[in-house]
């Protein structure tokens, strides 16, 4: 298992490795090709950013049966599938805002991947040969626009609304891990990923058989029961075992 980070040090942006608290900077993104540069930082020293720099982000809906209850939905019969734009990536530790065009604003905790080379039409058996690791997105969501135009785009697609990280792991099974979602220390999500109606595999098939995936894109696989409103000074945390902690404070616009 390794574990990668994007940061910014001294007003520069670098890729490193991450060992305990050692940063061994890298040359170029890990997934094209791991090239130290001999530079070693202390991670206490830097700020860390999202794990990667999609040119999109291809979203899972209602992939917990679980939430499909919650919400009141039909059981899809194939993935239900959307995507954020670049626009939406936010980082470990940073604020999310909550827009004055909204009242309600969500969490939803998920297990994401990032994809290590360019993607089309991968049968699910070939999946591990271009997904290049795992990390954690938080599908924020303006549940009062979601309601409001009869569909996600709009309340799910505002600047900051998929904050990820902290890292970017590889050599995790994704199968059966643990997911945790935390609001002012009170668990709101408790679930695991054997629970999804479709696992990493059949995602990236079903996806790639018509959306190409670059490398660096994003795909998350969907949010478990428990998705509730974050209020103003909420901090909110979401843990996947082996993947680390996404922690975040949300604010709301000021008028």
């Amino acid at each position: 298992m390794a574990r990668y980070i994007r940061f910014i040090s001294d007003g520069a942006i670098a890729w490193g490795l991450l060992d305990n608290d050692e940063i061994h900077v890298l040359a170029q993104a890990p997934w094209l090709g791991v090239e130290e540069t001999g530079v070693y930082l202390d991670v206490e020293g830097v700020e860390l950013l999202a794990p990667c720099e999609p040119s999109k982000i291809v979203c899972v809906g209602t992939n917990y049966y679980d939430h499909v209850q919650e919400l009141d939905f039909d059981t899809p019969a194939t993935p239900i599938l959307f995507i954020k734009p670049a626009t939406c990536v936010n980082d470990p530790e940073a604020i999310v805002v909550r827009p004055r065009s909204s009242q309600r604003l969500d969490y939803e905790g998920e297990l994401a991947f990032v994809i290590g080379k360019t993607a089309r039409r991968v049968p699910a058996a070939q999946a591990a040969d271009y997904i290049f690791g795992y990390t954690i997105l938080n599908d924020v969501t303006a549940r009062d626009i979601q309601a409001d135009d009869g569909q996600w785009t709009r309340a799910k697609c505002f600047d900051g609304f998929a904050p990820i990280g902290p890292y970017l792991t590889t050599g995790i099974d994704p199968s059966n891990l643990e997911l945790t979602t935390r609001l002012n220390g009170e668990i709101k999500q408790h679930s695991r990923t054997s629970l999804m109606m479709w696992g990493v595999p059949e995602l990236l098939e079903f996806i790639t058989e018509g959306i190409t995936l670059l490398p660096g894109d994003v795909v998350t696989t969907g949010t478990p029961a428990g998705i509730g409103p974050m209020e103003d000074g909420d901090t909110v945390e979401i843990e996947i075992e082996g993947l680390g902690v996404l922690s975040n404070l949300v604010k709301w616009e000021q008028t």
